[in-house]
C-alpha cells in the first residue's frame, strides 16, 4: 500500500511542481532579495533578531501526499466497516456502498465550500487500473480460460461490435426526431458514445461476481469478456475520435480500422509476453537476493502496461499476457516467502484501487458538470439492456452449435444480466475534448446514469436471482493429487483419441505446446533441477508445502502428535535425521537358489510379446487360464441341447441297409472267423468241419457281438445312462419276420428335422 501511495503521490507531485515552477522561482528570488535587504538593514541598523521558531505549521508543503493518505485510509476503513456489519454486506454489494460514501463525501465538501475532486483519466488509467488488471491476469485460471476462449472472443469482439453499432445507430435515429432537440448530434458522435458505453467493465464485474460466488464457467465468460473487449473499445474509441475531426470515412479507413484492431490486440499480447519472459528469466538468478524477488514481478508488469500505452496498444491485454506468462516460471524460481508477499501485495493493491475508484465515482458525480436530457438518458439505458440481451441470445445460438457443454437459458440470463458498466466508460468520456464534442457533459451524465443503474439495480438483484433460478455456484474445494492425476490422464487420453481420429483439436495443440515448453522453454527460464521436474511431481511438492505450512500454523508451533498420519512431509520445515542403516539378513547360495526355483515354478509366466489386434483373426489363446473349462462347458451345453431334442427322434425308422452287416464270430480254436449278421439279436451258430482231429464238442461258438453289447449296457446302467432297447418278441411259427428297426441311443440325435432353423446359433 505504501508503494502504491508513493507512486500516486510522486506522479501528482511532479505535475504540480512543473505547473508551479515559475511562481516558486519568483518567490525564491524575492525572498533572497528580501533576505539580502534584511541582512543589510540588520548590519546597518543593528535591528533585534527574531526568536527561533520551536513549532511551525506548513500544510501546503505536505498537502498532496497527506490528502492521498487520507483518501486511502478512508477507503480502507469503509471496506473494513462494511464487513463488520454482515446484514448490510449480504444485501447490498460493496461497490454500491462505496459509491454512496463517495456521494456523501462530495456533498459534504460542497456544503463546506470546498471543490470536490474529480476522477482524472490519467490517474485512473496510469495508477488505479493497472493493479486490478495485474491481479486478475496473474491469478487467471488458465485452464477454464483456454477451454472457453472461443466463446469469450465471440462475446468480447462480435458482441462489443454489435452493441456499439446497435446503440450508436439507434441513438442517432432518436436524436434526429423532432421535439428531442438533439438534431446537432451527428452519427460519428453517437457511434463514439456507443463504443464507450457498450464495453463491460472488469472492475465492476469483479466487485459483484466475487461476492455472489457464481460457478467458474459463468464467471470466466463474463470476466474474460470484460478483459478482452478492451482492444475493441480502444480501437473504436480512437477511430471514431479521429473520424469526427476528419468528417468523411472511406473504404480504406474501414480496412485500416480492421488492421488497427489486430495490431492493438496482438501487439498488446506480444508486449506483455516479452516482459513476462524477461521477468521469468530475471527471477532465475535471484536465489541469493530473495528480498527483491517480488519487486521484479511488479516492475516488469507495470513496464509492460506503460510500453503498450506508449504505442496506443491494449494495456489491459499486455498486463494479462505478462501475468499469465510469467507466473509458472516465476513461482518455480522464487522462494515461498516471496510468493506469499507477491500474492498478498497484489490483493491489497487491487483492493485499495477498486475501493478508491468507486468512491471517486460518487465524488465525481457530485462535482462534475452535468447536462440532463431525459430522452437521451432513458433511451440510452433501454438500448443498453436490449442490445445486451439480443447480443447474448443471438451469439449463444451460434456458439451452442460448436460447444459440447451447452449454455442453458439460465446461463444466458446471467451472462446478459452481468454486463455491468463502470469507471472505464466514465474515464474515456472524460477524456473527450469539448471543442470537438460539445455534448460531452450530456454523454457523461448518461454514462453515470447507466453505471449507477447497472451497479445498483443489477448488482443488488443478481444475488437473489441466482438463488431463485438455482444457478450452480462455485464449490470451494481444494485440489488433490487424485484429481490432478485423473485430469492429466484424461488430457492424454483425449489427445490420443484426436490423433487416432485425425482431428487436431485444442487437446492436440495443447500437448504440442506442453512438449515444446518442457523441451526448450523450461530449461531457459527455470533454474536448477526444477526445470526437469514433471508437472505432477511439481504439483505434489507445491501441495505438500502448503499442507505443511497450514499444519504448522494451526498447531501454533507445538509438536505434532505421534498418531498423526504421515501424509505431509515436513522436510522443508524441520530437517530429518537420516535413519540408521538396517542390516539385511544374509542368505546362503543354496537358500537363494531354492527361493528362485520356487518363484519360477509358482509365479505366472508373463508374455513378453504382445499380439496385434485384428477383429477378423481374433482367436482365443488356448494357453490362457480357464480355456479348458470354457471348452468343457461348451461341450456340456451342446450335449444338453441334443438331449432336449431327442423326443423328436424316438420313432424314426431305420433306413434299409445297402449291404449286409459283417459280424465277428470267434471260435475257441480259431481266433478269427467272420460271418453275416442278421437283423435279429441272436447270432447264428456256424458249424465248421475241423481239419484237426478234434471232437466237435470241443468247439465253442462265442456270440462276440451280444457279449460286447451286454457289457456296454451294463456299464451304461451303472453310470446312470439310458439305452433304448427293442422289445423282446417270441417268434411263433408262421409269424412274419419283424420289421427291421434301427437301434438308437439317446445320445444319437438322428437326422435333423426339416423345420429346424439353419441360422440358429451354435450355443444357446
Amino acid at each position: 500500500m505504501e508503494l502504491k501511495v508513493f507512486i500516486v503521490a510522486l506522479g501528482l507531485l511532479l505535475g504540480s511542481l512543473v505547473a508551479a515552477s515559475s511562481p516558486a522561482a519568483g518567490n525564491g528570488k524575492e525572498s533572497s532579495q528580501s533576505g539580502v535587504g534584511d541582512h543589510e538593514s540588520a548590519g546597518h541598523g543593528n535591528q533585534s533578531r527574531r526568536a527561533f521558531p520551536v513549532l511551525s505549521f506548513d500544510y501546503e508543503h505536505v498537502r498532496l501526499p497527506f490528502e492521498i493518505s487520507l483518501w486511502v485510509l478512508l477507503a480502507s476503513l469503509m471496506k473494513l466497516g462494511f464487513h463488520l456489519i454482515p446484514r448490510i454486506s449480504s444485501i447490498v454489494p460493496e461497490s454500491c456502498l462505496l459509491i454512496v460514501v463517495g456521494l456523501l463525501i462530495g456533498g459534504l465538501m460542497k456544503i463546506v465550500g470546498e471543490v470536490p475532486p474529480i476522477l482524472q483519466s490519467n490517474i485512473f488509467f496510469l495508477y488505479l487500473l493497472p493493479p486490478i488488471i495485474l491481479d486478475a491476469g496473474y491469478f487467471l485460471p488458465i485452464r477454464p480460460f483456454t477451454e472457453n476462449l472461443g466463446t469469450i472472443l465471440m462475446f468480447a469482439v462480435v458482441g462489443t461490435l454489435w452493441n456499439s453499432f446497435f446503440i450508436g445507430g439507434l441513438l442517432y435515429g432518436v436524436c434526429q426526431l423532432e421535439g428531442v432537440h438533439l438534431v446537432h448530434v451527428d452519427l460519428l458522435s453517437c457511434l463514439l458514445f456507443g463504443s464507450i458505453i457498450s464495453a463491460v467493465d472488469p472492475v465492476a464485474v469483479l466487485a459483484v461476481f466475487e461476492e455472489i460466488h457464481i460457478n467458474e464457467l459463468l464467471h470466466i465468460l463474463v470476466f474474460g469478456e470484460s478483459l478482452l473487449n478492451d482492444a475493441v473499445t480502444v480501437v473504436l474509441y480512437h477511430l471514431f475520435e479521429e473520424y469526427s475531426s476528419v468528417g468523411t470515412i472511406t473504404i480504406t479507413d474501414v480496412f485500416l480500422g480492421i488492421v488497427c484492431f489486430l495490431v492493438v490486440s496482438l501487439g498488446g499480447i506480444v508486449v506483455g509476453a516479452i516482459y513476462g519472459i524477461l521477468a521469468a528469466f530475471t527471477s532465475r538468478f535471484t536465489s541469493h537476493t530473495r528480498v527483491i524477488e517480488p519487486l521484479f514481478v511488479f516492475v516488469y508488469s507495470y513496464m509492460a502496461y506503460l510500453s503498450a500505452e506508449v504505442f496506443h496498444l491494449s494495456g489491459i491485454m499486455a498486463l494479462i499476457a505478462c501475468g499469465a506468462v510469467m507466473r509458472p516460471y516465476v513461482e518455480a524460481n522464487i522462494s515461498h516467502k516471496s510468493h506469499t508477499t507477491t500474492k498478498y501485495f497484489l490483493k491489497m493493491w487491487s483492493s485499495v484501487s477498486d475501493t478508491l475508484i468507486f468512491i471517486f465515482l460518487g465524488v465525481s458525480t457530485v462535482a462534475g458538470p452535468h447536462q440532463w436530457n431525459w430522452t437521451f438518458v432513458i433511451v440510452t439505458l433501454i438500448l443498453c439492456l436490449v442490445a445486451r440481451v439480443l447480443g447474448v441470445v443471438g451469439l449463444t445460438f451460434v456458439i451452442n452449435k460448436f460447444r459440447i457443454v451447452k449454455l442453458t437459458t439460465k446461463d444466458q440470463f446471467i451472462v446478459a444480466y452481468g454486463g455491468l458498466r463502470g469507471a472505464i466508460a466514465f474515464s474515456l468520456a472524460y477524456l473527450l475534448d469539448v471543442t470537438h464534442f460539445p455534448m460531452r457533459n450530456m454523454f457523461l451524465t448518461a454514462i453515470i446514469t447507466v453505471i449507477f443503474f447497472t451497479v445498483f439495480v443489477q448488482g443488488m438483484t443478481i444475488r437473489p436471482l441466482v438463488d431463485l433460478l438455482a444457478v450452480k455456484k462455485k464449490q470451494e474445494t481444494k485440489r488433490s493429487i487424485n484429481e490432478e492425476i485423473h485430469t492429466q490422464f484424461l488430457d492424454h487420453l483425449l489427445t490420443g483419441i484426436e490423433d487416432i481420429c485425425g482431428h487436431y483439436g485444442h487437446h492436440h495443440w495443447k500437448d504440442k505446446l506442453n512438449r515444446f515448453n518442457k523441451k526448450y522453454v523450461k530449461k531457459c527460464l527455470i533454474a536448477g533441477e526444477r526445470s526437469k521436474e514433471p508437472q505432477l511431481i511439481a504439483f505434489y511438492h507445491k501441495m505438500e508445502m502448503k499442507q505443511a505450512i497450514e499444519l504448522v500454523e494451526s498447531g501454533g508451533g507445538a509438536k505434532l502428535p505421534s498418531a498423526l498420519p504421515s501424509t505431509v512431509s515436513m522436510q522443508n520445515i524441520q530437517p530429518k535425521k537420516p535413519p540408521p542403516d538396517r542390516a539385511l539378513p544374509q542368505l546362503s547360495k543354496a537358500r537363494e537358489e531354492e527361493i528362485r526355483k520356487i518363484l519360477r515354478t509358482n509365479l505366472q509366466k508373463t508374455r513378453m510379446r504382445l499380439r496385434s489386434y485384428n477383429r477378423h483373426t481374433l482367436v482365443a489363446d488356448p494357453y490362457e487360464d480357464g480355456w479348458n473349462d470354457i471348452i468343457k462347458r461348451k461341450k456340456m451345453i451342446e450335449l444338453e441341447k441334443k438331449i432336449s431334442q431327442m423326443n423328436n427322434y424316438l420313432t424314426v425308422p431305420a433306413p434299409p441297409p445297402d449291404s449286409p452287416t459283417i459280424a465277428r464270430a470267434r471260435l475257441a480254436s480259431d481266433p478269427q472267423a467272420w460271418g453275416m449278421k442278421t437283423a435279429t439279436e441272436s447270432i447264428p451258430t456256424i458249424k465248421v468241419d475241423l481239419a484237426s482231429p478234434q471232437s466237435p464238442e470241443s468247439v465253442n461258438v462265442v456270440d462276440e457281438l451280444s457279449k460286447k453289447e451286454k457289457k456296454q449296457s451294463k456299464e451304461k446302467d451303472e453310470e446312470g445312462g439310458l439305452t433304448m432297447k427293442l422289445p423282446e418278441r417270441k417268434e411263433k411259427e408262421g409269424d412274419e419276420e419283424p420289421p427291421k428297426c434301427l437301434m438308437r441311443c439317446l445320445s444319437d440325435p438322428g437326422p435333423a428335422p426339416e423345420d429346424e432353423d439353419e441360422d440358429q446359433p451354435f450355443l444357446p
